[in-house]
């Protein structure tokens, strides 16, 4: 299956890895190095929120976790993020541990849900720092890894799509009734949100200064070169959120009211061996598959699609996921990880260095440090229509990102496996028969009198290379 790949992820063909502590420049000006407008980075900065804030709201509902604490933890890992991967990598909620917390009768306490995601944190530490994590990276067939993007994009999509049409209820984590055409969080709000940003981002490719260059003196084609640059530096996804935020106070005066401004007490959880037990077994037990597969492994080769020059390395990447949680779950903060998800939801609305998550995090710092706890009852009042529109198109452009299978056979792997995750709800469970679906392949074509392999090869999850059949 040939795919065109002429279009805004640059190709990667070079799998020279770059050493943690080489740089070329201070780290503080790393992420200047690309070129981008500053409303760009404003509007990329929000593109993730569109899971970030029903979980978060979710869990604060549910499980009383401290959304003060959480907003501050949270800003801070934004911003060392920014600074450390000079790329817009996202801090998103650990979604199984979420899942879990409020599924679960009696619900997860928030001391279960902290050692859920300290426990989570502690294998992804031992897994980066002995350099596991990056062998692991090296030899992962690059299908199995498309296949758990493809699975997790369209999941968001599915996701979007119901949060457009329907109410939600997200202390029951289901749907409920078809959503009105009309009101301040009807559909026609909704669609028209979605029509300005598809009409402001296009499909996500975004408009250069060489696009300008190539332009001959043709005055149409000039006109809509200029067009296309006054969109392009039009902060979409920034202004959908704000309106947002204003419709927040227009549907319910009622939070003026409840507004106190200061920060919650931030203090040390009560844990006992009950929650470590608890939150191991039910809640990291089928987050660190999830964690590995999502949050390290197909965050680090969306990262390397989108911005081949500043290299991440796996390892460093379950580090920084190792060190967040084991700071900040003592406290109350809510586990978080690197999610593929966020990232290409932050690319897609023109995010592009590092310094966007820096912006979002200084948002949250604010917003944590002013309002506080009394932050949940804007977001309980957020129109949800408005945060499926701003899910849809993350979801969308990380499923994009598997369009890279060149051969039929890489891309039977990747559908096997996209398909038994979205259908068995697990993308461990996708990746285990993806990489059982890969060996079988490859032990189809053992040359049994040699037992060696014949020259087929798939592609590994850091090679991009064109597979050879002879």
């Amino acid at each position: 299956m040939a795919i065109d790949q002429e279009s805004q992820y640059p190709s990667s063909s070079s799998t020279t890895t770059t050493p943690l502590l080489l740089h070329r420049q201070p780290w503080w000006r790393r992420p200047f190095q690309f070129k981008n407008s500053f409303s760009s980075e404003l509007s990329g900065a929000v593109g993730d929120l569109g899971t970030f804030i029903p979980i978060v709201l979710t869990l604060t509902l549910v499980s009383h976790l401290d959304l003060s604490t959480t907003l501050i933890f949270t800003a801070f890992y934004n911003i060392a993020t920014g600074l450390l991967f000079h790329i817009p990598m996202p801090v998103q909620p650990m979604k199984s541990i979420a899942s879990v917390a409020v599924s679960e009768t009696p619900h997860l306490t928030t001391s279960q849900i902290a050692t859920a995601g300290a426990s989570t944190a502690i294998f992804l530490l031992v897994l980066g720092a002995t350099g596991l994590m990056s062998t692991l990276y090296r030899v992962l067939p690059l299908p199995v890894v498309r296949g758990v993007q493809l699975s997790q994009g369209l999941n968001f999509a599915f996701s979007a799509i119901k949060y457009i049409r329907y109410n939600q209820d997200f202390v029951a984590s289901k749907s409920t009734t078809a959503r009105e055409w009309l009101g301040l969080d009807g559909l026609i709000l909704a669609l028209s949100s979605l029509l300005f940003l598809i009409i402001v981002t296009g499909s996500g490719d975004q408009h250069t200064l060489e696009d300008d260059e190539s332009i001959d003196n043709n005055e149409p084609r000039s006109r809509i070169s200029r067009r296309l640059r006054i969109f392009s530096s039009i902060p979409g996804a920034l202004i959908v959120f704000l309106l947002g935020l204003v419709l927040c106070f227009i549907r319910d005066p009622s939070i003026f009211n409840d507004i106190k401004f200061g920060p919650s007490k931030i203090g040390f959880l009560t844990i006992t061996w009950e929650d470590w037990k608890t939150g191991f077994l039910k809640g990291a037990v089928p987050q660190i598959p999830l964690s590995i597969l999502n949050s390290v492994i197909a965050v680090c080769k969306l990262s390397g699609d989108l911005f081949p020059d500043r290299e991440i390395s796996a390892a460093k990447v379950s580090v920084s996921v190792g060190i967040m949680n084991l700071v900040g779950c003592w406290f109350g903060a809510m586990p978080v990880c690197h999610g593929a998800g966020g990232l290409a939801g932050q690319y897609r609305f023109g995010a592009r260095t590092g310094w966007s998550v820096v912006f979002l995090g200084i948002g949250k710092l604010v917003i944590g440090l002013v309002f506080g706890n009394s932050f949940v009852r804007i977001l309980s009042a957020f129109p949800i229509g408005i945060l499926g529109v701003l899910l849809l198109f993350a979801g969308i452009e990380l499923a994009m990102a598997s369009r890279d299978m060149n051969s039929k056979e890489e891309s039977f792997v990747m559908l096997v496996c996209a398909a038994v995750s979205l259908t068995g709800s697990s993308a461990a469970l996708g990746f285990v028969c993806g990489i059982l679906l890969f060996l079988l392949l490859k032990l189809r074509r053992m040359d049994c009198s040699r037992t060696t392999f014949s020259k087929f090869k798939f592609r590994s999850a850091t090679d991009n290379q064109t597979s050879s059949i002879p």
